[in-house]
C-alpha cells in the first residue's frame, strides 16, 4: 500500500510534517470521505426550502439535483471499489431523503474503504474521479447557498475536527469561523 508524506518544505511553512508511515492510501481516502461529510455537512444542515430548489438559471443544477449526483458519484466510487463498475442516475427524491442519502452512500464507501477487501479500482484513480467530483460540488452547494442569499460562514477548514470513519449527519463544532 502506498504511504504519502508531506515535503519538507512544508515545515518552513509552519505545516506539521507527517512521516511515511502516517497514512496509507486507503485511510487517506478515508480521511477525504470525512472531509466531503463535514463540509457538505455544514451546507445541507438547517438548509431552508428556498435554498433546496434554488434555481440560478442558466441549466444549472439545483441543489437537490447536485446533492442527489454527489450520492451517485459514492455509490459509482463503491462499485468500483468493489470491481463491479456501474453508473446509475438516480431521479432525485425529497431534500431529506437525499441529505439520509448521502451520508449513506459516505458510510457504505467508507466502511467498505475500512475492511479488508480489496480495492479493485486504484487509490489514485478513486480519487481523481469521484472523490474530486464530490469535492467540487460541495464547493457549488456552497456557492448555491451564498447566491441564493442562505450563506454559510466561512471556516478555516485545516483546523476543522475532521477524522476518518466520521461520515453521518452529526459532525464536530466549528473551530474557527468567519463571516
Amino acid at each position: 500500500m502506498q504511504n504519502f508524506a508531506l515535503l519538507p518544505a512544508a515545515s518552513l511553512l509552519g505545516c506539521a510534517v507527517m512521516s511515511q508511515e502516517s497514512l496509507s492510501a486507503r485511510e487517506l481516502l478515508r480521511h477525504s470521505v470525512a472531509t466531503i461529510a463535514y463540509r457538505a455537512g455544514k451546507i445541507v444542515r438547517d438548509a431552508p426550502q428556498g435554498y433546496v430548489n434554488f434555481d440560478a438559471g442558466q441549466k444549472v443544477r439545483t441543489p437537490l439535483q447536485i446533492l442527489a449526483h454527489i450520492s451517485d458519484l459514492f455509490d459509482w466510487a463503491l462499485s468500483m471499489a468493489k470491481g463491479k463498475p456501474a453508473w446509475h442516475d438516480a431521479a432525485p427524491a425529497s431534500w431529506p431523503d437525499e441529505v439520509e442519502r448521502f451520508f449513506n452512500s459516505l458510510k457504505s464507501f467508507d466502511d467498505y474503504l475500512a475492511g479488508s477487501e480489496p480495492l479493485h479500482a486504484s487509490p489514485e484513480k478513486l480519487f481523481q474521479g469521484p472523490l474530486a467530483d464530490a469535492l467540487t460540488h460541495v464547493g457549488q452547494l456552497a456557492i448555491l447557498r451564498r447566491i441564493s442569499g442562505v450563506p454559510i460562514r466561512g471556516e478555516n477548514y485545516y483546523k476543522a475536527d475532521i477524522a476518518k470513519g466520521r461520515v453521518g449527519k452529526e459532525q464536530s463544532a466549528a473551530k474557527l469561523e468567519f463571516d
